[in-house]
């Protein structure tokens, strides 16, 4: 999720496809028209499942907060949420999980360019105290191989080891698990090379210094990280729209690039994916959700009505 920060939420998306190398492509499948089995609302907002409904829509969408890692007693799909992928025609994630060249294209987009190498964007002190926790820590990776990847990504694999159970899964997994003997189709709101821009768009000395300054308060963003996956868990994102701001340094100054800007592009997106493909699920970081300029609120804004649907 991990940490459900932003900027370790992407690259850790960017990653994922790694994990799911083994899913091949579906291919496009209509759902029959079948009398589909209600679902159960929700007293509350707190809860991670809404269903997107008006503006002349012929049938129902629906949105859900995914969290990209989480410890494996944790990971589960909801009654309800199993009968949405049961019922709708296509799913689609922050990236395309299922498309084989964005899998395989996501390892490019990790280096930073022009041969840039973070032992260059720090000092020798800076630099060693990130090396001498790499090489201290349980990473799988090497520190020479990341010397050459972004800053920020490197700070994602930090967050991994933050975890504190030794099996993990995501809630992308799992959805793909259960919508793939279905044959739904499986679709992205975003390219890894889009996400890549983003990254490549914040200064890398900036990202390297975040770095150390993660590295100097790890025990304090494990502090955080803690409290995210329980909020989480509770499914309030009121205050998960709270925290993450206070989930990693220089947070505040990124919020529009990293989470309010792309926001806007998938709603704009949302309305000719929901009228030409029919029942969709939208499953994308829960913290995406919550606040102003979060994806509910937007889609109110356009006119839909979003309601919540039980999540238990």
């Amino acid at each position: 999720m991990v940490k459900l920060t932003l900027k370790k939420k992407m690259l850790i998306a960017l990653c994922l496809s790694v994990v799911t190398l083994g899913y091949s492509q579906t291919a496009t499948v209509k759902t029959k028209t079948l009398a589909k089995k209600p679902l159960v609302r929700n007293s509350t907002n707190n809860t991670l499942l809404w269903e997107i409904t008006g503006k002349g829509l012929d049938s129902a969408s629906y949105l859900f907060g995914t969290m990209h890692i989480l410890c494996s007693s944790d990971a589960r799909l909801s009654a309800n949420l199993k009968q949405v992928i049961k019922d709708c025609n296509q799913v689609y994630f922050e990236i395309d999980m299922d498309n084989m060249q964005e899998v395989m294209g996501a390892m490019k987009y990790l280096r930073m360019n022009d041969g840039a190498k973070i032992s260059d964007l720090l000092t020798p002190e800076e630099y060693e105290r990130v090396k001498r926790y790499f090489e201290a820590s349980k990473s799988k990776l090497p520190f020479s191989m990341m010397n050459r990847f972004k800053p920020y990504f490197v700070s994602s694999l930090i967050g991994e080891q933050l975890m504190t159970c030794k099996e993990t899964n995501g809630m992308e997994s799992l959805i793909m698990d259960e919508a793939k003997p279905l044959k739904k189709n499986i679709l992205g709101l975003e390219t890894t090379e889009f996400q890549a821009s983003i990254f490549d768009s914040i200064p890398y000395k900036k990202q390297a210094k975040d770095l150390v300054a993660y590295i100097d308060s790890v025990d304090h963003y494990k502090g955080i990280t803690e409290q995210m996956v329980q909020v989480y868990l509770k499914q309030d994102l009121g205050e998960l729209d709270k925290l993450m701001q206070q989930s990693d340094v220089g947070m505040n100054e990124y919020m529009d690039l990293m989470l309010y800007d792309r926001n806007r592009r998938w709603v704009a997106k949302f309305p000719k994916i929901m009228r030409e493909g029919g029942t969709t699920l939208f499953a994308v970081g829960a913290g995406h959700l919550a606040g102003d300029q979060g994806v509910i609120n937007l889609l109110k804004k356009a006119g839909y009505t979003v309601k919540p649907l039980k999540n238990l």
